[in-house]
């Protein structure tokens, strides 16, 4: 009967919906609480967990107190054995290190964990300090704000699926994966360093399992060509919300105006409206613009996102300000896909991905999609949960 070791970081995320671009540190934790954040880590790791309803007698779940895992896996339908000695009210980076040191020595097959970019560097230190650092496979159930790692699964049922295929022997092997981090300050002024930590090793399924963030290396023609392509479609008073990244930045410094290169911006007759808004300013500018415009509904708004490099995701990672229920009013139909055939070129298996945290919505945004590529140029991906 196989170990599977669970740990959840309940502070992971919460600086994404209220625009503060991670979650590190007591002062921005506090923040983003004051912001009206609310931790998503728990949900998402329930998600996962329910996927091994199938496998329950094939397996022994072993995990932190209270909202570290224990909650979530009593609410997944699970009775897991809870271990000793960590904190059950404010957690840090010190308690996950811990959690990690007591699976090890348990003897767990596997360590699952929920998280952000932070998380994954506390859990590769924990076992680095150990004497089976090489040993135990781990994998990321995406949590956070910032996941540049290849540590994580696409989304945390992708996450249930590859642990259930573990304890039941169909996926044995494993590989090395990346773990990296951003300096969240420099993040928060639009300088984008990761730093590679070291690896860890994952289950190889490749389908279920995100590769690590890459960098364009676009050349300025193709982003102005995109750029241009753009905004020659932009419609006189509607209102147009900016996704964050290179791609979609072109496009603001094509129309002059400041960006937040890690933020989402918005804007309406080639005039800013706001820079770098939380998901609650969002919303509140897009009910209001819908009041107001004479506009039909279908195109009052449109949502201009491009896809991360490396791994796909389009929808769910570092424009969460961009939620389930800004997408549902806007309607699915007025979200525009930017990316370079470069970018595209480098993502695992050429799908685009969505992880919103809505299942209803993941799955309706799902299908065939035009990507604009270059001045009245596009082509066609297919967008995947």
């Amino acid at each position: 009967m196989k170990k599977i070791g669970v740990i959840v970081n309940p502070v992971a995320g919460i600086g994404g919906r209220v625009g503060l671009k991670g979650s590190d540190g007591d002062l921005i934790q506090r923040k983003a609480f004051e912001l009206g954040a609310h931790s998503e880590s728990s949900a998402r790791t329930v998600e996962a967990l329910q996927m091994l309803h199938q496998v329950t007698d094939e397996f022994e779940l072993i995990t932190c107190p209270s909202k570290m895992g224990e909650q979530a896996a009593k609410q997944a339908g699970f009775s897991p054995k809870v271990i000793n000695g960590i904190s059950i009210g404010y957690t840090s980076a010190q308690d996950t290190e811990q959690a990690v040191k007591e699976m090890v020595a348990r003897c767990v097959d596997m360590i699952l964990f929920a998280g952000g970019d932070g998380t994954a560097r506390n859990i590769y230190s924990a076992i680095a300090s150990t004497a089976h650092q090489s040993e135990i496979p781990v994998l990321g159930i995406p949590a956070g704000v910032k996941i540049h790692s290849g540590v994580y699964a696409v989304n945390p049922k992708g996450a249930g699926r590859t642990v259930a295929d573990f304890i039941t022997g169909k996926l044995v092997q494993t590989r090395e994966a990346e773990v990296m981090d951003l300096d969240e300050e420099g993040y928060r002024e639009g300088r984008v360093s990761a730093k590679l930590f070291g690896y860890l090793k994952v289950p190889a399924n490749t389908k279920q399992i995100q590769s690590v963030k890459q960098r364009s290396r676009s050349e300025a023609s193709i982003l102005n060509a995109i750029s241009c392509d753009v905004v020659e479609a932009m419609q006189p008073d509607a209102l147009y919300i900016i996704g964050p990244g290179t791609t979609t930045r072109s496009i603001m410094e094509r129309l002059g105006l400041p960006n937040t290169l890690i933020g989402v911006d918005v804007v309406c007759n080639r005039k800013l409206i706001a820079n770098d808004v939380s998901e609650q300013t969002l919303w509140e500018l897009v009910q209001q613009h819908l009041s107001n415009t004479q506009l039909e509904r279908t195109l009052a708004v449109k949502i201009i996102i491009t896809a991360i490099g490396g791994q796909g995701h389009i929808l769910g990672r570092g424009n969460q300000q961009i939620s389930p229920r800004i997408i549902h009013c806007v309607g699915q139909q007025n979200i525009e896909i930017v990316a370079t055939k470069e970018k595209l070129l480098s993502i695992n298996q050429k799908r685009l991905l969505v992880d919103t945290g809505d299942a209803a919505l993941n799955e309706a945004l799902c299908g065939y999609k035009k990507v604009i590529t270059g001045y009245m140029e596009s082509t066609i991906c297919q967008v995947v949960n």
